[in-house]
């Protein structure tokens, strides 16, 4: 295979809260709107980002992220978009050279130029300090350009690009000078509801599709495609075909929503008929050979989980049967017997507790006879439970999450990364 190329921009700041999510939507959209096929990219494992940015494109928004899904797979995950889409972006996490690794290495591995959002309440001339210093930081990052968020007014805007300019210069590395991307002005519609583990869910926020549009509107017809990015083709490996003829149901609703969309990908490429269900509403499982109880926010809905004991019965005869249930973070809460004193689905040993804290956060591997995976952590939950962990992950930072098996059910805090080792994946749904 050759190398494709497509115009392709990475959305980062100088920190988290400076509005990525809601201008990356907004660059998405004005290019949309514009005809053009855009596919974005998440950096780093976030699930909810991910849903607002498929808001603003229409397509399902795929993660790159060095630690838990590897080099080969961003590769590969870029190299198809640059064959479908007409423009590629991609948000960043945190601010742009937080983390081991960073956005900013996202960027050098694939020689993607960046564009910076700025929140530039209470600044004029230092906005452009900011913006340069974070470029001049890594000489070889290459330009795309900045985005003024949060402004007071026009003339404020008028002050910040007047600010780039003059100052604005070659960089050691030879790159362009700063291009002026826009602005957005200091408005609540152009801000999105936040909760404990980040932005509110894309499907909660009513006038999300107003808000989007309205961003993008701001940032004017004329915005220009950024520069075109070589992406090389990724070695092919075929993957065996070890899930052929299973059928597997995941849960998929307002409780239970967050899914890697690789990882569907993954179970088709095994060869797995990927079916969907809703634990909340449906009052029995669908036939299938396999279940995925991913995660999502189970403590939001304990009455409709109480109200549903049908689906518990359900449950609890698949794992009687023997049939394979994976069960990740709010999934795992979900299936053991409490959450804050409200009854669950109590199919495996144990009961959750929200906190006030972090509980867990960060990328973890978790290794067996089988291979080691990539897998993600980030919950204000406690699991106190009588099973003893048949896996604990590793983790650099913090302690490892337990993975337990009770019968026929796996269950952690973890939300695995299939494409990360598929074979190994493909035993979570196997008896």
């Amino acid at each position: 295979m050759s190398a494709r190329t497509c115009p392709a921009v990475l959305v980062s700041a100088p920190a988290s809260g400076q509005g990525k999510t809601l201008v990356t939507a907004a660059l998405a959209r004005a290019w949309r709107n514009r005809g053009l096929t855009v596919q974005a990219f998440k950096c780093g494992p976030d699930f909810i980002d991910s849903m607002i940015l498929q808001v603003a494109t229409g397509r399902p928004v795929y993660n790159l992220d060095l630690g838990m899904c590897g080099l080969a797979d961003a590769q590969a995950q870029l190299y198809h978009a640059a064959q479908q889409a007409d423009v590629i972006i991609a948000e960043g996490v945190m601010g742009l050279y937080d983390g081991t690794p960073s956005t900013a290495d996202i960027a050098k591995a694939f020689n993607l130029p960046v564009a910076l959002v700025i929140d530039a309440s209470g600044m004029a001339q230092t906005f452009a300090a900011v913006a340069h210093g974070l470029y001049d930081f890594e000489p070889s990052l290459l330009r795309a350009g900045v985005i003024a968020n949060k402004v007071g007014s026009t003339g404020h805007a008028s002050m910040l690009k007047e600010a780039i300019s003059n100052h604005s210069k070659q960089s050691p590395s030879g790159n362009d000078a700063t291009p002026w991307l826009g602005a957005l002005l200091k408005d609540a519609q152009l801000s999105l509801p936040e909760r404990h583990l980040g932005l509110h869910l894309a499907h909660e926020i009513s006038d999300i599709e107003q808000r989007i549009e309205a961003a993008a509107q701001m940032l004017g017809d004329d915005l220009p495609l950024p520069p075109t990015v070589r992406f090389a083709a990724p070695e092919v490996q075929a993957l065996p075909r070890l899930l052929e003829g299973k059928t597997i149901a995941v849960a998929r609703d307002a409780a239970f929503c967050f899914i890697y969309p690789a990882n569907i990908d993954c179970l088709k490429a095994l060869g797995a008929n990927v079916i969907y269900f809703s634990a909340l509403d449906d009052v029995a499982l669908p036939e299938a050979d396999a279940y995925w109880i991913p995660g999502g926010y189970p403590e939001l809905h304990l009455d409709r989980i109480q109200q549903n004991m049908r689906m518990q019965v359900s449950l609890k005869a698949a794992k009687q049967d023997g049939k394979p249930i994976l069960a990740e973070c709010g999934g795992m809460m979900a299936l053991g017997q409490r959450i804050n004193g409200s009854p669950t689905f109590d199919v495996i040993a144990g009961e959750s507790t929200m906190q006030t804290k972090l509980q867990g956060l960060g990328t973890q591997h978790v290794t067996t006879p089988q291979g080691t995976i990539g897998a993600h952590t980030f919950h204000y939950g406690q699991f106190q439970s009588s099973l003893t962990p048949a896996h604990v992950a590793n983790s650099k930072y913090r302690q490892g999450e337990a993975v337990y098996v009770d019968g026929s059910v796996t269950a952690s805090f973890l939300h695995f990364y299939f494409p990360s080792n598929p074979v190994m994946a493909a035993q979570f749904f196997l008896s």
